[in-house]
């Protein structure tokens, strides 16, 4: 019992020498406290902060289609440098596997495939309109490209302008004043980490050219007269041509275009592209 008592009156007597110990304790502490609080706090903004390469845009129906135009030309800008941050570090060429053509019917008819078609000049598209739903996550973009230039191998046989146009060599093609629509669908699904990202669920495209440029050179058995030939054909009828080429093409495009988009969707959430507050 005395021991106890001894105790309590050290410890008295250590709160009467000292007032001020325990307050400075407790002031230290919060200040501490205080500090990991705010750092928290930044942390948490500076991670909710919006990317240098998108535009957020308000949910306002009166200005909601600017905004997204304006959005995707400047991510446009910032993808032909590439985005470390979307793990996008070139955009060019633009690679399609492979695209067939078929003119006339029967034996004789003239076919060709084109494979590792490489495409440069894509990423200087610009947005020139936007259409959107956002209730229903349905858009339409209206687009224009100054200037796409092709080159890819191919193979060909048939009969072309009465000349036996069997062979193969390097395609090359520039088209000029290229405008395209793109229709997309998009799902909105919830993520581990709590935000919304969207998904596409259908996309649609179509495109025409307005001039075209486009030949064949070093065919294989170095026939100067099937190359002369096939020249003189594809450049007199190059947009009948890009017609008969135009479904696979549209094809192959669409599905670029889509998995393009799902890219950076799954790394760009809902709220940094349409403001949802």
């Amino acid at each position: 019992m005395t021991n106890k008592n001894n105790l309590d009156r050290n410890h008295q007597n250590l709160l009467t020498k000292h007032p001020t110990a325990t307050a400075t304790t407790a002031t230290t502490m919060c200040h501490k406290f205080g500090i990991v609080l705010l750092l928290s706090t930044v942390g948490a903004i500076w991670a909710q902060q919006q990317p240098y390469y998108l535009q957020q845009c308000p949910r306002d129906e009166a200005s909601i289609n600017e905004c997204l135009r304006d959005s995707g030309n400047k991510l446009v800008h910032y993808l032909q440098k590439g985005i470390p941050e979307l793990d996008i570090y070139e955009i060019e060429p633009v690679i399609i596997d492979e695209i067939g053509i078929v003119l006339g019917s029967g034996p004789d008819g003239y076919r060709a495939l084109f494979r590792n078609i490489q495409a440069f000049g894509v990423s200087n598209i610009t947005v020139t309109n936007v259409r959107s739903d956002l209730d229903s996550l349905q858009f339409q973009l209206t687009c224009e490209i100054p200037r796409i230039r092709v080159k890819a191998q191919y193979r060909s046989t048939g009969v072309l302008i009465l000349v036996k146009a069997s062979g193969a060599g390097d395609y090359w093609g520039e088209y000029e004043g290229v405008k395209a629509k793109i229709y997309f669908k998009a799902l909105a699904n919830e993520a581990a980490d709590g935000r919304t990202y969207l998904t596409t669920d259908s996309v649609k495209m179509d495109f025409n050219v307005k001039e075209i440029q486009m030949g064949v050179d070093n065919i294989a058995n170095g026939n100067t007269v099937i190359q002369a030939a096939l020249n003189l054909f594809i450049n007199s009828n190059s947009q009948e041509l890009l017609k008969e080429m135009k479904p696979a093409l549209r094809t192959k495009l669409t599905l670029v275009i889509r998995n393009f988009m799902d890219r950076l969707f799954a790394k760009i959430p809902l709220d940094e592209w349409i403001n949802l507050n």
